[in-house]
């Protein structure tokens, strides 16, 4: 344990910080479809996914890792373009409500 406690610094606790984020989406997205009764992602999904996923790059470069950098660069790009589309889709449609996690109400709601 002391040896951990050791190399705890800044950049860990953003690192973890990332982490926590990136995989909290998969808690949201778990929540949102069991109260839907369906599989769903939700918008903030890809919200958590970007501010993970930036977080977990700015680390990734500072260890220097190539692999997670890839990993990263390529996954914030994905996220990125669906947060577009899911912007693009609403201006088409003439929405911007929901119920804070990117979910439209349905008229049996």
């Amino acid at each position: 344990m002391t040896n951990f406690m050791t190399h705890i610094n800044a950049w860990v606790i953003l690192g973890f910080i990332g982490q926590f984020l990136f995989g909290s989406r998969f808690l949201v997205q778990w929540i949102i479809s069991e109260k839907r009764g369906e599989s769903i992602i939700p918008e903030v999904f890809w919200y958590l996914s970007m501010a993970g996923s930036a977080i977990l790059l700015t680390y990734a470069i500072y260890r220097r890792d190539p692999v997670f950098i890839l990993g990263q660069c390529s996954g914030l790009f994905i996220y990125l373009r669906n947060v577009m589309l899911i912007y693009k889709k609403k201006r088409a449609l003439g929405t911007g409500s929901g119920d804070g996690f990117g979910l439209q109400k349905t008229a049996t709601e």
